[in-house]
């Protein structure tokens, strides 16, 4: 299964900053120690062009030039650098890459990516450009001239927070639907409405989180048909994360993967994931939980090629 990673570029942190950017480095190390199962590849850097599929040209400017207000850079969470720039370009750029590998090969993922607090016209969260919106946008341009035919998008975005910039960005495009599951009193506290939104309450585990799943998914398959899903895995709803306010266990978010996975792949619905959010008091903790949803895609990946080649 193709991955591809954007760790090489490092964002300018004061010391204590809760953003945990070492972890897209250690995760592309551990598969590094286990070849194979990935085809791990740099990221490319998405175009000015291709980044305005789904951003305005000033914001699209504001960050690339370094024009960024003081507001602007503490409501990202990040000062502007250089590198903070390419890292945006590059994280966008992975999901991309990751989508049109999933669309020849029906599983493929961004080692980062989730950007999904990011807005046309400026950034929050921890999130500079919103990496899905642009590759959603730019597949069905490039799908559109290839097949001259509409692909149709699905979101699930199961990251702990909810996809406010996401739903904003396409909130009234009926060709991307956007389906939400997260903590109904975490961040952000202005929630967006998606397509289906499912709040959970403070200290959710493992049975209730996947029965509500369970019901939101048949939901999604009533309302949608799509030809490409992307999948946001995130890491923070797991019992140890300090901004996550979830109990599931790593056993409970390995269900939750499987879930996905499976009915994404009995339907042939290509999929490109990305690793979204993930704050662990224990950092290992968070790796190991985003190694597991990994493998599980690279397992998912191998039963969707199998498929496609009996």
């Amino acid at each position: 299964m193709f991955a591809f990673h954007s760790d090489a570029h490092s964002l300018a942190l004061p010391p204590g900053h809760r953003f945990p950017q070492s972890k897209y480095r250690l995760l592309r190390e551990h598969f590094e120690r286990e070849p194979g199962l990935l085809r791990m590849q740099p990221a490319p850097a998405a175009s000015e062009g291709e980044l305005a599929l789904a951003h305005t040209p000033d914001y699209v400017d504001a960050v690339l030039l370094g024009r960024l207000s003081a507001a602007q850079q503490r409501e990202i969470g990040f000062p502007w650098s250089p590198s903070m720039a390419e890292r945006s370009r590059r994280s966008v750029g992975a999901s991309i890459a990751a989508a049109r590998a999933a669309l020849e090969e029906g599983v493929a993922a961004n080692m980062a990516g989730g950007t999904h607090h990011a807005y046309a016209d400026k950034g929050s969260g921890y999130c500079v450009f919103n990496d899905v919106a642009v590759a959603a946008r730019l597949m069905q341009a490039e799908w559109g001239r290839r097949h001259r035919s509409l692909l149709r998008v699905l979101v699930i975005d199961l990251d702990v927070h909810q996809g406010n910039g996401t739903a904003a960005i396409f909130r009234d495009d009926d060709t991307v639907f956007t389906f939400s599951m997260h903590g109904a009193r975490n961040f952000p506290f202005r929630k967006e409405p998606s397509d289906l939104d499912v709040d959970l309450p403070d200290g959710c585990g493992d049975a209730d989180y996947l029965a509500a799943l369970d019901r939101a998914m048949d939901e999604v398959w009533r309302r949608c048909e799509p030809g490409l899903a992307f999948y946001l895995a995130g890491a923070d709803p797991h019992e140890g994360d300090r901004l996550g306010r979830l109990k599931l266990t790593y056993d409970g978010l390995a269900e939750r993967d499987r879930r996905v996975l499976t009915a994404l792949r009995e339907r042939r619905i290509p999929v490109a994931l990305s690793m979204a959010g993930g704050y662990g008091h224990d950092l290992a903790t968070t790796v190991a939980v985003q190694v597991n949803t990994l493998t599980l895609a690279a397992q998912s990946w191998q039963a969707f090629n199998a498929r496609g080649n009996d």
